[in-house]
């Protein structure tokens, strides 16, 4: 392909600033014509959802190749790894040499029992809120560390959490309530109870992290806190949840072999079911489908104590008792190979998703067998116990929290602003292994091959076709044929699919003689997953993201894969003198990481209102982007000034924002300016990189 735009040896990077306006321009796009009745539709009516078939099955077939070996020995080498993965993948880190600093704020008297309201290091620097329920008498008792769930107001709250403490209390055992992380006390606003997930916590893997990493190390500092006490029986430790917490219960306790006994209330399924569900982000382990299966999770706690409770009435089906009993069935011959079949045990009741007063009496007879060597495990009743008003087991004042607990968005951007500073320090960089390192967090072990194009009949002035791919995809595409050859081509995408494109941008093409090519990437306009776009309290691509990350995959790799293909099949179909490429937001980030990865035959790029730096800036706006911006590690690795260095190509941002949408001012833009052209002179690349606000 003959190229026309060459990237001369040695081109001084430019930054154009043109700063007619300041102020937000977040609508910028949204404001001008839209070009909905003009462009047609591609693929047929009343299809299936083929994004969701396709994953679906992938985690079928995942599900039936994660097999438990089947002899004591293989199983103990097995085991060992797979600890290893499971910790690598959440980005679990725990210092239990640092100190618990553990700061009392409240006492309440109970009859038989006392209350602490306290907060202690998790981290450095980093305090979690908790409730410390604490039996009369002498001890040593035993003790059990209480994980929330989707409480709204985390362990305070009347509709749940609190029942659990007042119950182990009354029946002789010390309970630790924690606030998960960025829920109940611990939100970005003290007192404003916000969910943690979605795009908060998923912002959390951008600097190496998980909400499922942090939580677990929460609760393993919660165990530090409980042995050091004198009054806890260190050898007699158990750990329950429901929900989300009942999923931390089963990380955690899996990870931590001082639980000696714990029980899961819906919660346990299996990962396969996860795979195109709505489920929260702490409950995700990237990559987890590509090495285990739920039942591998279960099994690491031979031979310790492990019960679960699941409900017929949960309306989630990754909590269906059948997924449990799969996963159960599966991890079950492990426990036999130990001489502990019966440390495995479930129950199912007829009841609505929570923590409901049978699944304690379940807690209390399973408690007793194991951490007191009394009964048979049986259920037994509790004692009635009184509820607190919440304000009352509230670490801090409304308003008034100890700038020790930080929220998520603190401790993203203070750890990210660190990150950054490491990186910008760096006196030089290994191009090659960048790329490599790049594509692995991109997740692209394979490119995508074209299968077949399949032609539809043209309407309104444009060609219609879709792209069929050895990945199982189908690509929409619009087509219109060059007026001036000399103008090339102009590949255009937009998150919003093509009726997110403004009508004025086609406009200025079709002026030029440009030739134009739509694509809708995977989760977007005609190849969206009605699974998917349901989803509308969550983030956008919430359930397609957490999906690929489960399997995976990154929805910016799969998608510059995508960009890839398409690009290549322009080139051998129409021979362009020149391909520029027009991408929106995360389209536009997916095809710098492309020209980043690999010099490709997109000769230009325009990006228009992505992020100029993957910093975390504020918790306002967060969904500005959809869940498929972030990559694990991105921020560890460097920033998007590295990949645009490595592109090496004439590279315009339009209308760059921070990763919450906002405006970025003058003179930040200037920063930015000497950080782009020093990384780029850092790497010995030519190009030309041009920012207009």
């Amino acid at each position: 392909m003959k190229r026309i735009f060459l990237l001369g040896i040695g081109l001084i990077i430019s930054i154009t600033l043109l700063f007619a306006t300041e102020g937000s321009y977040k609508e910028d796009w949204s404001s001008m014509a839209s070009p909905a009745d003009s462009l047609p539709d591609v693929l047929g009516d009343n299809r299936s959802d083929l994004i969701e078939s396709n994953l679906r099955n992938e985690a079928k077939l995942k599900f039936a190749t994660h097999q438990l070996p089947a002899s004591l020995e293989e199983w103990e080498a097995a085991r060992k790894i797979l600890r290893e993965k499971i910790i690598k993948k959440s980005r679990l880190h725990v210092d239990h040499d640092l100190p618990l600093d553990m700061r009392e704020t409240g006492t309440v008297q109970m009859e038989g029992y006392v209350i602490k309201n306290i907060f202690f290091q998790t981290r450095p620097g980093v305090y979690a809120t908790a409730n410390l329920y604490i039996p009369e008498g002498k001890g040593p008792f035993p003790a059990v560390v209480n994980m929330i769930g989707h409480w709204r107001k985390g362990k305070i709250d009347t509709s749940g959490p609190q029942h659990i403490g007042h119950s182990l209390a009354l029946n002789g055992y010390v309970c630790l309530s924690i606030d998960p992380w960025g829920s109940g006390e611990r939100t970005t606003t003290h007192g404003d109870f916000e969910y943690h997930g979605a795009n908060l916590g998923a912002s959390l893997m951008n600097i190496g992290e998980t909400l499922l990493g942090v939580q677990v190390s929460d609760n393993m500092r919660g165990v530090d806190l409980l042995t050091s006490l004198p009054y806890v029986d260190a050898e007699k430790i158990g750990a329950t949840g429901a929900s989300g917490g009942g999923n931390q219960t089963m990380w955690f306790a899996a990870l931590d072999e001082r639980v000696k006994a714990a029980l899961p209330i819906v919660s346990v399924g299996t990962f396969e079911s996860a795979v195109m569900r709505s489920n929260c982000v702490c409950e995700l382990l990237p990559d987890g489908l590509t090495f285990t299966e739920t039942s591998g999770v279960l099994a690491l706690f031979a031979p310790r104590a492990l019960k679960m409770c699941n409900h017929h009435q949960d309306s989630n089906p990754t909590f269906y008792p059948a997924e449990m009993l799969r996963s159960f069935h599966n991890a079950k011959p492990i426990f036999d190979l130990y001489g502990v079949e019966n440390h495995i045990s479930y129950e199912l009741f007829d009841l609505t998703h929570g923590y409901w007063e049978e699944d304690r009496e379940v807690m209390l007879g399973w408690f007793d067998l194991h951490l007191k060597e009394k009964g048979t495990g049986a259920s037994r009743k509790e004692i009635p116990f009184e509820l607190l008003p919440e304000e009352q087991l509230m670490v801090f004042e409304e308003g008034k929290r100890d700038p020790l607990v930080k929220s998520t968005d603190e401790y993203s951007r203070i750890r990210g602003e660190e990150l950054r500073r490491e990186y910008l320090n760096q006196k030089n960089f290994d191009k090659e292994q960048k790329k490599v390192e790049l594509r692995n967090m991109l997740q692209i072990d394979e490119d995508a091959e074209l299968l077949k194009v399949h032609e539809f009949t043209s309407k309104e002035g444009w060609d219609r076709m879709a792209l069929e791919t050895s990945d199982h995809k189908l690509i929409p595409l619009l087509h219109q044929a060059p007026k001036n050859n000399t103008e090339g081509y102009t590949l255009i995408s937009n998150t919003k699919g093509k009726h997110g494109i403004p009508s004025s941008l086609l406009e200025e093409l079709q002026q030029k003689g440009s030739g134009i090519v739509i694509v809708e990437l995977s989760g977007t306009g005609e190849a969206a997953s009605p699974v998917d776009t349901a989803t509308t309290r969550l983030s956008q691509f919430h359930t397609l993201s957490r999906a690929d990350l489960w399997l995976g995959k990154t929805i910016l790799g799969e998608w510059a894969k995508e960009i890839s293909l398409v690009s290549k099949f322009i080139e051998d179909t129409y021979q362009p003198q020149r391909l520029t490429m027009d991408g929106s937001k995360e389209a536009g980030l997916a095809a710098l990481f492309l020209c980043a990865i690999e010099e490709g035959n997109i000769d230009e790029l325009t990006v228009r209102k992505a992020p100029a730096s993957y910093l975390f800036d504020t918790r306002e706006d967060i969904d500005f982007f959809s869940m498929g911006i972030h990559l694990p590690g991105f921020l560890n690795w460097g920033d998007i000034s590295l990949a645009t260095a490595l592109a090496g190509k004439e590279i315009t941002f339009i209308h760059p924002v921070t990763m919450s949408g906002n405006s970025i001012n003058e003179s930040a833009l200037q920063e930015y300016q000497a950080e782009f052209e020093k990384i780029r002179r850092l790497c010995n690349q030519t190009g030309k990189i041009s920012f207009i606000p």
